[in-house]
């Protein structure tokens, strides 16, 4: 099966972002097991955590300074909407 490809990311509250796939599914991943370390710690910072964009082409999001979770871990560690 191919992964499929996020049309847009929406941060939220509580370090959660909620995903919009081509497949019509809407996601909710939550981030907040990941902001521990120096690489994700930024994040923790709500107006930072808010700067999360999708990638060209659905192949995935990313933050401002490049911190990024992997498109297969975002889609199969979501829950459905």
């Amino acid at each position: 099966m191919l992964q499929p490809k996020i049309l847009q990311v929406e941060p939220l509250s509580s370090y959660k972002l909620k995903l919009f796939y081509d497949t019509g599914e809407t996601k909710i991943f939550d981030v907040a097991p990941y902001i521990s370390g120096s690489w994700y710690e930024q994040l923790r910072d709500e107006k930072y955590f808010k700067t999360v964009h999708s990638l060209p082409n659905g192949a995935g999001i990313e933050w401002a300074n490049g911190q990024d979770i992997a498109p297969h871990e975002l889609y199969e560690m979501s829950s459905i909407v």
